[in-house]
C-alpha cells in the first residue's frame, strides 16, 4: 500500500478579494506521478506553488509526512521546483549547472560525533552524484557543453538533474514542455515517465495538456474555478468522467440530455438505448456521454440513430465527421469517408454509453455547433471544388 507524503487540507487562496482555491483537499502518495490538470486559471499552480512553499493558504493545512509544514520556507523542504523556463547558469556548463546546489549544499560532519558540525560536499561526492544524474538523463558526454549548445529537450532534463541531485523527496514541474515543438514534447513525455520511475520519488506536474496528463500520470487531478472536480488514474478519468466540464476537458465527447428510465435503459432522442449504467432513480434526468470514437457509422436503416452530415475534416489517421442529429451536432471519428450531405445511420454498443448525474455544467457542453462552422468558415475558398465533388457522387 502506498505511503500518504503530501496532503492539502481545507486550503483556500485569495487574491485581491478574488478566490482562487474553493476548501481544496488533496493527498500525494510517495513515489506517485501525480498531475494537476486544468484550464488556465483553475488554480493547478497556485496548488503547486503551496505545496512548494512559495505561497502561503489564505487558510488551511499543508502537511509533510504527517507534519505541517505552512510557515516552512522552500529552501527547508524536501522539495525541488522546475519550472517551464530553466534558466540555467549561461556561464556554466553542463557539470557544473547540476552541481551548483550541491556546491552550496552542507551536511553533518562525519568526524564529528556530536552531528552539530556541518561542512560541504568534498569533489568527489560532488562528482559522484553528478555522473549519476548524467546516466539518467541520458547526456553522459555532454558535461563540457554550455546550455546555449544544447537543445531544448536537452536543456530542460539538465534542469531536471540539477533539481534532483540534491535528492528530494519531491519533484515539482511547473509546464516544463511548454516551451517544446510538438515533437520533441511527446519525447520527453516519455523520458520524465522513465526518469520519475528510475529515480522514484513523487512527481507533481501541472499541465493544461490532456494528452501530456493521460500519457505520464498514475492519478490525474482535473480542476476548475479553484475546486477538484475529478480524481483517478487516466482510465478512470476518461472511460468515466464525473461530470460534464470532466467529459468534455478529457478528450472530445458528444453530451446529450437523457432520461434514465430504468438500470442500463437510457433514453434519448424519444427513443430507449441499452447502457450499462445502473444507480439512478427511475426517470432521473442525467447528461448521457458517448465519445466520438465509440460510434459506427452504418446504413440509415441499420441505425439507432439517423442524421446528416454537415462537416468532415480529414485529420491524417482519421477524419472528424460532425452529423447533425435533430439540431444537436455530434462528433464522430472514423476511418470511412461520409460525404457533407450524406445521410447516415450511427450505432453504439451498450458500452459505448457513459450516464453522469446533472451538475452545473449540465447544457455547456457537448454540441459541435460552433465547431462546424469554424470549419466552414476555414473551407469557404474550396466551396467549388467540394460543390463539383459533391456533384460527382450524386451522378454515381
Amino acid at each position: 500500500m502506498s505511503k500518504e507524503l503530501i496532503r492539502l487540507q481545507n486550503c483556500c487562496m485569495a487574491f485581491d478579494d478574488e478566490q482562487v482555491l474553493n476548501n481544496l483537499n488533496l493527498y500525494i502518495n510517495d513515489k506517485e506521478f501525480l498531475t494537476l490538470l486544468g484550464p488556465s486559471g483553475c488554480g493547478k499552480t497556485t496548488t503547486l506553488r503551496i505545496i512548494g512553499g512559495f505561497t502561503t493558504p489564505t487558510s488551511g493545512d499543508v502537511f509533510f509526512d504527517g507534519v505541517r509544514i505552512n510557515a516552512v520556507p522552500p529552501y527547508q523542504r524536501q522539495i525541488n521546483t522546475v519550472f517551464q523556463k530553466y534558466a540555467l547558469f549561461p556561464h556554466l556548463n553542463v557539470f557544473e549547472n547540476i552541481a551548483f546546489g550541491l556546491r552550496m549544499k552542507k551536511v553533518p560532519d562525519p568526524a564529528d560525533p556530536s552531528g552539530k558540525r556541518m561542512v560541504k560536499l568534498s569533489e568527489d561526492e560532488i562528482t559522484r552524484r553528478v555522473d549519476e544524474m548524467l546516466e539518467i538523463i541520458s547526456l553522459k558526454g555532454f558535461e563540457n557543453r554550455k546550455p546555449d549548445a544544447l537543445s531544448g529537450g536537452q536543456q530542460q532534463r539538465v534542469a531536471i538533474a540539477r533539481a534532483l541531485v540534491n535528492r528530494p523527496k519531491v519533484l515539482l514541474l511547473d509546464e516544463p514542455l511548454g516551451a517544446l515543438d510538438l515533437k520533441l514534447r511527446k519525447d520527453m513525455q516519455m523520458e520524465l515517465k522513465k526518469i520519475q520511475q528510475q529515480v522514484g520519488i513523487t512527481f507533481v506536474y501541472v499541465t493544461h495538456d490532456q494528452e501530456e496528463a493521460l500519457t505520464m500520470s498514475d492519478t490525474i487531478v482535473v480542476m476548475d474555478k479553484g475546486s477538484i472536480q475529478q480524481i483517478g488514474t487516466p482510465e478512470d478519468i476518461y472511460n468515466e468522467p464525473k461530470n460534464a466540464f470532466v467529459a468534455d476537458f478529457i478528450g472530445e465527447s458528444n453530451i446529450i440530455d437523457g432520461i434514465m428510465c430504468a438500470d442500463s435503459i437510457v433514453q434519448m432522442y424519444g427513443r430507449k438505448f441499452q447502457c450499462v449504467d445502473s444507480g439512478f432513480a427511475p426517470n432521473e434526468p442525467v447528461d448521457v456521454v458517448i465519445r466520438p470514437e465509440d460510434i459506427d457509422i452504418v446504413p440509415v436503416e441499420q441505425g439507432q440513430l439517423a442524421g446528416t452530415v454537415t462537416n468532415v475534416t480529414f485529420k491524417g489517421m482519421q477524419y472528424d465527421i460532425i452529423v447533425d442529429f435533430r439540431g444537436f451536432k455530434w462528433l464522430i471519428q472514423t476511418t470511412d469517408h461520409s460525404p457533407v450531405g450524406a445521410k447516415i445511420g450511427v450505432k453504439i454498443d451498450p458500452d459505448g454509453f457513459h450516464i453522469m448525474k446533472k451538475s452545473a455544467y449540465s447544457g455547456k457542453f457537448g454540441d459541435y455547433s460552433s465547431y462546424s462552422e469554424e470549419y466552414d468558415e476555414l473551407s469557404d475558398t474550396e466551396e467549388p471544388e467540394d460543390d463539383a465533388a459533391e456533384g460527382d457522387s450524386h451522378e454515381e
